[in-house]
This record gives C-alpha cells, structure tokens and sequence, in this order.
C-alpha cells in the first residue's frame, strides 16, 4: 500500500460548510467581471443572458447532484466522465476542470488587485496580486476544517456587504439609466455577453471537489448546492439590476471594481463610507479566492492520484492531511497566468474550461442511467431528462459561442486539450484502467 493509499482525506464538512463553499466559490462574480458583459449586449440584452444561463445553471446543478451523491469523488467530472466515457472521456472532462478552476483563480487575484488599487492607488495590481496567491495557498495547506470555517466566516460577510450595499445604492436606482441603450448592439450582443453571465455562478460546482471530506456526503451535499445556488441567483440580479440604474452603465462596463465605484458615484469619492464599502469589498473576493484554490488543489490531487497526472502531486500532509504538493502546483499556474493574460482573457478561458466540463457531465448523467441502472442513486435529478437535456443544450450554446466571438482563446483552450491527448497516448495511459474506488462499476 503506498503512502497516498493510507492517507485518507478527513470527512469533517457539515452542510453549512457546503453552503459557504458553494457560495464563496462563486461570490466574487457579483463583484466583479459580469459587467464586461455590458459593453456586448447592454444592460437589457444583459438581463436577457442572465436568465438564460440562470435556467442552465438551475437545470445543471440539479442534475449534477445526482453525479454528486452517487459518485462522491474528489475529482468531480473527471470522476463521472471516466465512468460512463471511459480514459478518454476522464481526459477531457479532467482537462476541462482544471482549466475551469485555476484560470479562475487568478481572474479573481486580478480582481482583489483592482480593489486595492481603488482603495491606494499606488497599490499595484500585479504584485498584490501575486501576495494574495501565497497567503492563500498556505491557509489552505493548513486543514480542510480550518479552511471550511475561514470560508464560512468570510461568505457570512461578503453576503451582508452585498445585502448592505443594495440597501445603498436601491433608493437612487433610475430605470431611465437602466433603460439607456438597453441593447446597443440588438440580439446578436447577446451571444458574446453569455460567459459574463456564466461568471455570476462559475464555480459553483466546485462544491463536488471535496465530496471526500463531507460528513454524510448523499444528504448533506444536495442541501448544500441548493441553497447556495437560491443565495447566488438572489444576489446576483439584484447586483445587476441595481448597479445599471445607478449611473450611465457604460461607465462601469469595463471596471475591475463596478461596486465601489458605483457606491462613490452615490456617496462621493472623498466619503469615508465609499472606501469602507470598497475595503469590505475584499472579502467577497478573498472568499471565492480561497474557496478556488480549494476546488482546483482537490481536482490536481483526483487526477494525479488516478495516473492522469504526476504521482507525486497526490501527495497528502501527514500533520494537516491535505494535498500540499497539489495546492502549490495550483498557485503556480496561477502565477503564469497573473504574468500572461488580462481580467477578460482570463475569465473567458476559465469559462470555456467550465461549460466543457457541464457538457461532459450532463452526456455522462445519461450514459450512466442506461449503463448502470442499479447505481445508488440518493439524489435523483428531478424531470430527467428535460433538466439535463436543457443544460446541456445551453452550454453547447455557450460553448459554440465562446468559439466564434472569442476564436484566439478558443485555440488556446482546445490547442491545450490538444496536447494534453497527445501526451496522454504517447505514455500509453488510456490502456491503463483504474480500479480505485467509485471509477468503475460494480462487478456484475
């Protein structure tokens, strides 16, 4: 038995850790990156896509449960996919989560940067940046309950400021600077401004990563995704609602710090109030900092411990028991990324990372009711198959989206998948089948 076989990961997470999870995973997108979706389709043509990848994201995370419980393993898709799909399929929804989990983490890393500029401008972007990716890389190799608890206490947070910031700016909402340009470039703009919309709940899924160290995971998991995902839809139109009547909304169409700059826009620049709202601001963003690098460490760890990465990255700390080696190579990435891209680049690759991976999951829900029929099955995902056929129609939307407005990114996304097939046959992997626990089917 190897090292990593005996160590196991600890189950200590309660369903109101999985809420905090799912909430901080996703909570930076009210702050922060959906705006850019206004410049595309107008503050109307916005709304439109919101409700759109809000019905995906509803018909998506109900049907994802049911993967969820049946299958709770680290490694999420990459799990779902090798089961019903096979290696290649492991690969692609693999590569697909991993793309999905450590680009976000520098687009949120940009994002606390952006904040601190506003609040000190002689604050640069990049370098504080690259402190919040070392800071919390090591709160993460510290423990799962540790971080669990430093999640919850931040997402408590970052909601009341939401909630409070509402409270502010609602009273001066004008439905004529709503109603301004509503759709600048007609229906069309609607199509580029999807995967800004998809940025207000990206992540969400990330909740599957640490399926391992749930207590009681086929109970406690579907509460946890539910009502995180009410919080979020609530939270983010009333974000995006409020905000465009504040102001003319192309001002704030292409800020890394929509809010407090519309909060100084009601209060003043010079009000003491503006830079406490925008200090407070941080911690949404820290809170869905952390919680990707919690779900992007956990999918390294899944797949190196599965052979699609290398072994040593699945080593566990024996003092804290969590996947150190997987957590670090994660901040590297992000590194390379904080170097290379921009807020938008980045928030696009990361989202077509995403929608692969709904796209993976929802064919491997199908695949799975007819090839394993007697699977356990605590959740059951409610209207099958309409829910998972909807989400998987939006997301091939999306995806095909993403493909013709955004063609340079799409080449370095699928270009990446590429070489990660290549690679994978040249060392003979897909010939190798796994028999660790939950990534194959019961013997008949």
């Amino acid at each position: 038995m190897t090292a990593t076989q005996k160590e196991q990961l600890k189950r200590v997470l309660k369903p109101i850790h999985l809420w905090a999870i799912a909430v901080s995973l996703v909570i930076s997108g009210e702050y922060f990156g959906w705006n850019l979706g206004w410049k595309y389709a107008g503050t109307i043509g916005f709304f439109i896509a919101s409700v759109v990848v809000t019905v995906m994201y509803i018909t998506f995370i109900f049907s994802y449960t049911e993967l969820t419980t049946s299958i709770p393993h680290a490694g999420g898709a990459f799990a779902y996919a090798y089961r019903a799909l096979g290696p290649f399929g492991g690969l692609v929804a693999g590569y697909a989560t991993l793309i999905d989990f450590l680009f976000a983490t520098p687009a949120i890393a940009f994002g606390l940067g952006a904040y601190l500029h506003f609040l000190n401008p002689e604050i640069p972007v990049l370098y504080s940046a690259l402190f919040f990716n070392v800071v919390f890389i090591i709160i993460n190799i510290l423990g799962v309950k540790e971080s669990a608890m430093f999640s919850l206490i931040i997402t408590l947070l970052a909601v009341a400021e939401l909630l409070i910031y509402l409270g502010i700016v609602a009273p001066h909402f004008k439905a004529a600077n709503f109603l301004n340009h509503p759709m600048p470039s007609g229906w069309t703009g609607i199509f580029p401004a999807l995967p800004y919309a998809v940025w207000f709940y990206l992540a969400i899924e990330g909740v599957a990563m640490v399926a391992e160290e749930v207590k009681d995971p086929k109970r406690n998991i579907p509460r946890g995704y539910i009502s995180g995902l009410a919080t979020l839809i609530f939270l983010a139109f009333g974000v995006m609602i409020f905000t465009g009547g504040i102001t003319d909304w192309r001002k704030l169409s292409e800020l890394d710090y929509p809010l407090p700059e519309a909060i100084s826009i009601v209060l003043g620049k010079a009000s003491s109030l503006t830079k406490i709202f925008a200090s407070i601001g941080l911690f949404g963003l820290i809170a869905s900092f952390h919680g990707t690098i919690l779900a992007s460490s956990r999918q390294v760890f899944a797949m190196a411990r599965s052979g699609y990465l290398p072994g040593w990255l699945s080593a566990i700390n024996h003092k804290f028991k969590t996947p150190h080696r997987a957590i670090i190579a994660g901040g590297f990435i992000s590194f390379i990324a904080l170097y290379t891209g921009t807020t938008g680049d980045v928030v696009i690759i990361s989202v077509m990372g995403a929608i692969v991976m709904y796209m993976m999951s929802m064919i491997s829900l199908f695949i799975l009711r007819k090839k394993e029929p007697k699977l356990e099955r605590p959740f059951v995902a409610p209207f099958f198959p309409v829910f998972p056929a909807i989400a998987l129609a939006i997301s091939a939307i999306v995806l095909v989206t993403m493909i013709w407005f955004y063609a340079k990114l799409s080449l370095i996304f699928f270009g990446g998948l590429a070489i990660a097939v290549l690679i994978f046959i040249l060392m003979g992997k897909h010939k190798l089948k796994l028999v660790e626990e939950f990534m194959i089917s019961p013997a008949k």
